[in-house]
């Protein structure tokens, strides 16, 4: 009896703490409301997640590709040193001893076919993956009723751009009217904030069809007050990244604006191919050339989404005494969205040799 009330009571704490915050103007989903005022416990998971400082995991949520991609990048990334924070390589992984749970949205990817009519439906599916990287549980089988324990999610980062669009918003939401302290990062906001911090106005997304037509960063550049203007451009598809390139260069020179800084939205587009091409352009062989030259300004930069992520989220843990200081490489914990047996989502954890087998031909 005095466990049962002990639990009422936690229930009734967890729903109080949560009802009296009021909801935002800006409407958010149903779900939301409903994760804030459930009394069963999801909303402790909100509050709970990074309430524990350093314990935690690193979870990377989005589809497939996105997700494989960035998982291996953080893996062996070594773009500072880790005892002083300079940008310096120390041949140790900057994410050592780091637990990272790589949630794979198969269930709802490709984003793309959410447009435009069901972005309900694709801010349901941010704010269920943040959820799932915020439970302590996860399913062993996915036809199955036993579970495995999980970290929770200190750092939670939305790997797709459409997720700053259609998403983000909810998901903030939730954890600030749950007072969680979970770390919430998206693409789109680490690239253009990199980008400002470079002084640059002129900016040009390289971007898919769907993510230019959802506005995702020209959205968050207004947010952020930045000055100058971005522009989102899907290139002509060609052969070769570098004809793609001069595509994009093209439209961009329709706009009459000076192009400070490239921001890519791919993690795995090889900017040394594009480097070298702008070094062919500056020497200005073809009047093409030197009307692209004209326009790139002497301090045009690339901003790789990889890098920047990595970057933002190492600066970020370093400030926040947030590193688990653990002598150990990165591990990598490997989920895929599914339904469970009783048809609610779920995720269901996957061995990295069949993640290998399913991916890796896909990106390599």
């Amino acid at each position: 009896m005095k466990k049962y009330i002990i639990i009422l009571l936690a229930a009734a704490a967890v729903l109080y703490s949560c009802r009296t915050k009021t909801l935002p103007p800006r409407p958010t989903i149903p779900l939301v409301e409903s994760i804030v005022r459930d009394t069963s416990g999801l909303a402790n998971l909100v509050a709970m997640a990074g309430a524990s400082g350093a314990d935690g995991s690193i979870a990377i949520m989005g589809e497939p590709s996105q997700s494989f991609a960035l998982a291996r990048l953080f893996q062996g990334i070594d773009a500072a040193d880790n005892i002083d924070g300079r940008a310096k390589r120390d041949s140790l992984p900057d994410f050592a001893g780091e637990r990272f749970d790589v949630i794979m949205d198969v269930s709802n990817a490709p984003y793309g076919h959410f447009l435009p009519e069901g972005l309900d439906s694709l801010r349901e599916a941010a704010v269920q993956g943040a959820m799932f990287a915020w439970d302590s549980t996860c399913l062993k089988y996915a036809a199955g009723r036993d579970k495995l324990r999980k970290s929770r999610a200190k750092v939670l980062i939305l790997s797709s751009p459409l997720h700053s669009a259609y998403g983000l918003f909810d998901v903030d939401t939730l954890k600030q009217l749950c007072s969680g302290k979970c770390f919430i990062v998206t693409p789109v906001q680490t690239t253009l904030a990199d980008a400002v911090r470079r002084g640059a106005s002129g900016i040009a997304v390289w971007a898919s069809r769907e993510i230019c037509s959802s506005g995702a960063y020209e959205s968050a550049f207004e947010q952020m007050g930045g000055e100058g203007s971005v522009t989102a451009i899907t290139p002509e598809a060609a052969l070769d990244i570098r004809t793609e390139f001069r595509s994009l260069l093209h439209q961009y020179r329709a706009t009459g604006k000076q192009l400070d800084a490239l921001v890519l939205t791919e993690y795995n587009i090889d900017t040394k191919l594009l480097e070298s091409e702008i070094e062919l352009i500056r020497g200005a062989g073809t009047e093409e050339d030197l009307a692209f030259s004209r326009m790139l300004s002497p301090d045009f930069t690339i901003i790789e989404p990889g890098a920047s992520l990595t970057g933002a989220i190492y600066r970020y843990m370093r400030s926040g005494n947030l590193f688990t200081h653990r002598i150990a490489l990165p591990q990598v914990h490997w989920y895929e969205t599914t339904e469970s047996r009783s048809g609610d989502p779920a995720i269901v954890e996957v061995g990295s040799s069949y993640v290998l087998q399913a991916y890796v031909q896909d990106f390599d």
